[in-house]
């Protein structure tokens, strides 16, 4: 969804407080609500935002699950806010801000910090390492985002401008802190202009002709829209540039339904070695490979680097520049590029590829659920208006190859990985965008880390259908090495089902089933509930989606050989 943005053409500060000034200029950018736990330092920051007419606080059940959902509304709405208090409360959320900052989703994390007072004169206070030092842990806060301030009445307003283009600029997270006595001073006031990202018009047009005649030269083109498109709200200027261009396009998981799948000129999701043979055939071949936002082609994307891909074809249009082999054309913005490229004429008759429908429904209603008949399970339930949040591991790999509806928008945290981030990444989605039904697919492994938040979901009404995948421990891991029965990996046996009403969820279906027909009885109960609903489904224990599987077999390609150990005799 658009993004509201200032449209002043400068702001003239009245006499606010700090705190007060910092939450009504992130509610310019977008931001209706700030995911956050409460603590000392940072009750200034809290008290503006319980105080604001614009934005809403959202309590977490702890600081990890506040970045998590922070970041799952960012994705949606194009920013978030964060609030922590001091040390213990910033370095809880720094993993989760780091993960956003990989992904490039723009989370603003406000912490409040000891008063000004105290850290002139040195005290010992709590939250410290009891040296009288105050700026341990900013160094470490500010490398987890692309950009940081420690904002004062003076230069609260010049900075805030100055961190919120940077991040606009990156799309990345900024770490904004806030001396408690200095959150409730008044900003100095001052006349400033939002700082706006645009290209050099010189530069974009130099980077368009030279596209254009490559791509003209071309015998084949193939476009890859990367996540930083839907991180910026471009998957409709994507859409029109690549049906200007008349090419196939590819997806990797990172960006699975950014455009729609069923779209005429999609031509499969990319993953290297598991893709389909004609999907893999025209990335691989392509004269011009047009990566529209810098698809990132990790070990996950590609199948455990299984890709055959010549880089010397690609033509990266990256945020804020675009590369064309070893010359780099600075000061181009991917939305300009985007708008440029829509207005090509193709020469030839756009790529079409054959229709893909659904994979069929198999199974009978007393079988055992197993991956096969679980994951076409999942496509037929969703349908156009569902965002499907996938947490890292099976959830993930299992949709990869799976054609999703039209109208369906898929979140995954692919690259960073960090397992139970699906969970409190769904309660931010469905916060994001309330017109949209959030689906959460999530393994009991993960959830196991920061289920918790369930409890948020029915407090703030986010009406999250959940659906937990209990295969008796982490499947993932179990595929990730050569003996799967490692007792760590096992987990504590909960009752999954029974977590919704323990955690104040009492209006909320649930269901814990075994076979395909319990299955899809709760399936139909789950999209007819009017407040949220929660499946348990349970699993084998080593039956895994292919994706997986076809990991397991090459476990070599992704670590390296294992070295020989202490007593291994070797042979000559």
């Amino acid at each position: 969804m658009p993004v509201p943005r200032s449209d002043a053409s400068s702001r003239t500060v009245k006499a606010v407080s700090v705190a007060d000034y910092i939450v009504d200029r992130l509610a310019t950018e977008g931001i209706e609500h700030c995911f956050g736990v409460a603590g000392d330092y940072a009750f200034p920051i809290c008290n503006a935002v319980d105080s604001s007419a614009k934005i809403k606080w959202i309590g977490c059940a702890n600081e990890l699950n506040a970045s998590y959902a922070a970041d799952g509304y960012a994705r949606i709405r194009g920013a978030a806010m964060l609030v922590t208090t001091y040390g213990v409360g910033e370095l809880s959320a720094i993993n989760g801000v780091m993960g956003a900052k990989a992904e490039r989703s723009l989370v603003f994390h406000v912490v409040g910090m000891p008063s000004y007072q105290n850290q002139r004169v040195h005290k010992i206070a709590h939250h410290t390492l009891g040296d009288g030092v105050f700026g341990n842990f900013v160094a470490l806060s500010a490398d987890a985002a692309c950009c940081h301030a420690v904002i004062n009445p003076e230069n609260c307003v010049v900075e805030m401008e100055r961190v919120i283009a940077e991040a606009r600029r990156n799309n990345q997270p900024a770490y904004i802190a806030v001396p408690s006595d200095y959150a409730l001073s008044p900003v100095v006031p001052v006349d400033v202009k939002p700082i706006v990202p645009r290209s050099n018009e010189a530069a974009l047009q130099k980077a368009m002709a030279i596209i254009a005649e490559r791509v003209d030269k071309a015998k084949s083109v193939v476009a890859f829209p990367a996540s930083t498109v839907s991180r910026l709200g471009l998957q409709k200027q994507a859409q029109k540039a690549i049906e200007a261009l008349g090419c196939p396009f590819v997806t990797t998981l990172m960006e699975k339904c950014s455009i729609d799948e069923g779209h005429p000129q999609f031509a499969g999701i990319y993953a290297g070695a598991v893709s389909e043979l004609d999907t893999r055939h025209i990335v691989e071949s392509a004269d011009i490979v047009l990566d529209l936002g810098g698809v990132n082609l990790n070990d996950i994307t590609t199948a455990a680097y299984s890709s055959h891909l010549d880089l010397s074809r690609f033509i990266t249009v990256g945020l804020d520049d675009v590369r064309i082999g070893d010359q780099v054309i600075a000061n181009v913005r991917l939305a300009d590029v985007l708008s440029e490229l829509a207005k090509f004429k193709r020469s030839s008759a756009p790529y079409r590829a054959k229709p893909q429908a659904l994979a069929p429904v198999n199974g009978n209603p007393s079988d055992k659920i197993t991956m096969a008949a679980l994951y076409p399970r999942y496509a037929a339930f969703l349908r156009a208006g569902d965002t499907v949040v996938l947490e890292t591991g099976s959830s993930s790999l299992g949709m990869t190859p799976t054609i999703l509806p039209d109208g369906v928008r898929v979140e995954a945290q692919v690259l960073w990985g960090s397992i139970g981030w699906a969970t409190p990444a769904a309660l931010g989605v469905a916060l994001a965008d309330p017109s949209r039904r959030t689906i959460l697919i999530t393994g009991e492994g993960s959830h196991q880390l920061t289920a918790n938040d369930i409890g948020a979901m029915g407090r703030f009404g986010a009406n999250v259908i959940v659906f937990v995948l209990n295969n008796g421990g982490y499947l993932v891991e179990r595929a990730l090495e050569e003996n799967p029965n490692w007792t760590y990996n096992d987990l504590a046996p909960w009752n999954y089902a029974e977590l919704p009403k323990t955690l104040g969820c009492a209006d909320w279906f649930t269901a814990r089933v075994t076979t395909l027909g319990e299955l899809d009885e709760a399936m139909k109960s789950a999209r007819a509930s009017k407040s949220g609903a929660y499946i348990e489904i349970m699993g084998g224990k080593m039956d895994m989606p292919p994706a997986l599987a076809f990991a397991h077999g090459q476990l070599k390609a992704m670590y390296g050989d294992t070295p020989v150990r202490a007593g291994d005799s070797v042979g000559r």
